[in-house]
């Protein structure tokens, strides 16, 4: 069976058919998936199943999934520590008219809602537990080992992709030498977790990174709520005002607070403001 979906290239789920795509993934996985649950994004769907799991089904084109492959949620299975779905079964397969590869994830389902996009408008107000959930998942992720390298964007992170986006963005003048990688989600947002009751998931980018990344991340998808971002900022201090911390959170800025950002982004005035901060504190060492 061809999916419908063919052009390697500018593809959004959110548009395009997939119907049946859904039936293989059925199929394969001996599931149905609830369509009255089916959730759309640029470049993935998910449905609840049948059997009380969830599935999760992305395309992504060969020359963004590289040597390591793309087996994020699955490989996520063997971390410890860590609030997140439990990972069951997967197929993936080649686009059979495209340079693109569709794979699916089945994982247990959330204790709760996705708490809301990637960038809030208000404050979601999440309960002491939260935060301590997120704090001890992230500093249990830190501690783990892998030889996956994370691909933030789809995009394998490198020192040369770091330096090249913060001076893009920010200039130059100071050193962008990163001095610590740990394993980091690489795509933490408010998208991406539950509430009230904590649980990180969308795991198919996770490895290594520059130390920091998963902290500034979310401080800069909290940036339109300032109470929020204070939060988030207070909670995470450590991560952020390391050295690697301030340049992770030059790099997450840059993504959106650059010279072509959008005017009415709410975010690029608090974003623009903070990295004039970090600029001027990194060149003064």
């Amino acid at each position: 069976m061809t999916p419908s979906v063919s052009n390697a290239a500018a593809v959004d789920l959110r548009v395009e058919s997939a119907q049946d795509v859904l039936e293989r993934v059925e199929h394969a996985l001996h599931v149905r998936l609830d369509q009255k649950t089916v959730v759309r994004k640029r470049r993935s769907i998910g449905a609840r199943t049948d059997r009380q799991s969830w599935v999760r089904i992305e395309r992504r084109g060969l020359d963004r999934i590289g040597t390591q492959g793309w087996n994020g949620t699955e490989c996520a299975a063997a971390l410890d520590g860590i609030a997140k779905p439990a990972w069951c079964a997967a197929i993936a397969w080649r686009d059979g008219s495209a340079a693109a590869m569709w794979r699916a994830d089945e994982t247990s389902l959330l204790p709760g809602a996705p708490i809301g996009s990637s960038v809030l408008a208000t404050d979601p107000n999440p309960p002491e537990s939260w935060w301590q959930a997120l704090n001890a998942s992230l500093g249990a992720l830190a501690a783990q080992h892998t030889s996956r390298v994370a691909t933030p964007d789809t995009v394998l992170i490198t020192q040369s992709v770091v330096t090249e986006a913060i001076q893009v963005a920010f200039g130059g003048g100071f050193d962008t030498t990163v001095g610590r990688w740990v394993p980091a989600h690489a795509d933490l947002n408010w998208a991406n977790v539950s509430g009230p009751e904590f649980c990180l998931f969308d795991w198919e980018d996770w490895g290594n990174a520059p130390l920091g990344l998963d902290s500034a991340s979310l401080w800069a998808s909290s940036l339109a709520v300032p109470a929020l971002a204070d939060r988030v900022r207070q909670e995470r201090h450590s991560d952020l005002e390391s050295r690697d911390g301030k340049l992770m959170t030059l790099f997450a800025f840059s993504k959106f607070a650059g010279a072509d950002a959008h005017p009415e982004d709410p975010r690029v005035g608090p974003a623009r403001c903070e990295a004039t901060r970090i600029v001027s504190e990194l060149q003064a060492r």
